[in-house]
């Protein structure tokens, strides 16, 4: 147990050295740390929300929104099987929880039914999806009726898969933005919590993550309201102006008069030739041949340019558009149009999403907690010297030595893999240095033990090594398996503890193990020491 070969005594050293380097940015200056980053690639550690303040966010899926556009969908494709089947029907109402349609004649429901139940829908999405689909909508005929309510097993899926979607949508957006070291994550089956260490002004922010960006290109109906309130014709829908949000213009829902932004590639902020400030678009080939067709069947007609429900500007269609890119005007300032460019790169979210909770931690508030933190382990870790050092003497002073290292290598880990340190976290690195000198305390008193029941010194040092390896190991995995179940069921502050305590772990077992024992293998070595100094 104390011979080491050089290669390995190489190699501890060497991981030593390495972690001295990489925990290093966390203790210099900025301009300092910008040259570390460029020459070796070594940061400091990411600090959380509660250590350098900044914006907590949680976001839930609104399912009345949700429910609205699946029922107005729902519409539109009974409608469009019926045509399809020649089946006729009086009328198609919405509800809150379903559609209902009735036909003509009680004759053709056989031939409906078998038409509409091609659209209900499967889903087999979710968190805890087995494979197995289940239909979003229940189907119930009565007499002419056919009734389309919602299945909440249904929806539950629709809305996993929606959050699914959403966190990549939201993740895209955030990172667009510039915004650094944020944390994006599922928070129960229907919400997503966003962290924005640093962000004390989270407005933007909101505006970008919360915009669902359903971007449609739409041509207008020949016939405008004349009077408020005026019901539109069966084929229209009735949407607001944004220059002018009284006034509602008519725009075509038929899918031969639309074309759906999700086919964009591209969306850029610049400017046109009046210096307004415009988003400039490229949609990819099917967008580019769809558009291109609209536009050159509908020349000298107005087409709507349609944002979340609300008509950003309705130019006339002078030639056809070919070239599958265009421009987006509404007289929006260069912040607008920048934050547009950002939502539509990133695509529309599949569900509007709304605040629930939202909470700002000043930069006053984190410089206090890092500095109690840092209070809390520096006096443990001089405690924790101190009594190390005068429990057990010439061992104590290498103990420390191991502890010390150990601690650098938990920063250096922490801060290469980009881990965020919160409050909890510190706490977490207080408990690992109470555990490293747990693990010395079992080895110390182990060769103590040797050594009283007869042994020479050097052998009651390699056997108290030996057989205090075991025990150390199963304390520690105990531990270990405790912070792994915690990360695993925990979130925000427990997943902060939970990966501080199993970085210390891992470091605590090697310093133990491999630091300390190198030292007193050295000092061995060289005295070769009749007695114990312990």
């Amino acid at each position: 147990m104390l011979n080491f070969s050089r290669y390995k005594t190489i190699a501890i050293l060497a991981s030593v050295v390495i972690a001295i380097i990489f925990a290093l940015p966390n203790v210099l200056s900025p301009a300092a740390q910008a040259v570390m980053w460029n020459t070796l690639g070594a940061r400091p550690m990411t600090l959380g929300l509660d250590l350098q303040g900044g914006s907590n966010v949680v976001m839930e899926v609104d399912r009345k929104d949700l429910r609205d556009q699946l029922t107005l969908q729902l519409s539109g494709d009974i409608r469009a099987s019926l045509r399809e089947a020649k089946i006729g029907y009086k009328g198609i109402t919405r509800t809150d929880n379903g559609v209902t349609v009735r036909l003509s004649e009680i004759a053709d429901q056989a031939r409906a039914r078998t038409a509409l139940q091609t659209l209900q829908q499967p889903q087999t999405g979710g968190l805890m999806s087995t494979g197995i689909a289940v239909n979003l909508f229940d189907l119930n005929p009565e007499g002419e009726a056919f009734n389309f309510t919602f299945s909440e097993p249904g929806l539950d899926a629709k809305v996993a898969i929606a959050i699914g979607q959403s966190l990549k949508i939201v993740e895209n957006r955030i990172n667009a933005l510039g915004t650094a070291e944020s944390t994006i994550q599922q928070q129960g089956k229907d919400r997503i919590a966003i962290q924005l260490p640093g962000v004390q002004n989270p407005d933007q922010v909101k505006d970008v993550i919360g915009r669902t960006a359903k971007l449609t290109f739409q041509l207008l109906c020949l016939e405008q309201p004349t009077a408020a309130n005026q019901n539109p014709p069966q084929e229209c829908a009735s949407l607001p102006l944004k220059e002018a949000p009284d006034q509602m213009l008519w725009v075509q829902t038929s899918s031969r008069a639309t074309v759906d932004g999700a086919d964009l590639t591209d969306a850029q902020p610049s400017f046109d030739q009046n210096n307004q400030s415009v988003v400039s678009f490229r949609f990819n080939q099917k967008g580019s041949l769809r558009f291109g067709k609209l536009t050159a069947e509908n020349v000298g007609k107005p087409f709507a340019i349609i944002l979340d429900n609300v008509v950003v500007s309705y130019p006339n269609i002078n030639e056809p558009i070919l070239g599958g890119s265009g421009q987006i005007s509404g007289n929006f300032t260069t912040e607008e149009a920048s934050n547009l460019a950002v939502v539509l790169r990133s695509g529309a979210l599949p569900a509007k999403l709304t605040i629930v909770e939202e909470r700002t931690v000043g930069p006053s508030l984190g410089s206090d907690s890092i500095e109690a933190g840092i209070l809390a382990c520096v006096i443990g870790l001089i405690g924790v010297l101190l009594f190390t050092a005068f429990a057990y003497h010439l061992f104590g002073l290498f103990a420390n030595v191991a502890l010390l290292a150990n601690l650098i290598m938990l920063i250096a880990i922490m801060s290469f893999f980009g881990f965020t340190l919160t409050l909890p976290g510190i706490a977490g690195i207080v408990l690992t240095m109470g555990m490293a000198v747990d693990s010395n305390v079992l080895v110390f008193e182990r060769i103590r033990e040797e050594w009283r029941n007869g042994r020479t010194a050097l052998n009651a040092i390699e056997t108290g090594f030996r057989e205090a390896l075991a025990t150390i190991v199963d304390a520690n995995l105990t531990t270990l398996i405790a912070a792994v179940v915690l990360f695993g069921v925990g979130s925000g502050p427990v997943r902060g503890f939970a990966i501080t305590l199993s970085i210390g772990i891992v470091t605590t077992v090697f310093t133990a193990f491999t630091l300390t024992r190198l030292i007193i293998a050295w000092w061995a070595r060289y005295k070769r020491p009749k007695e114990v100094p312990l």
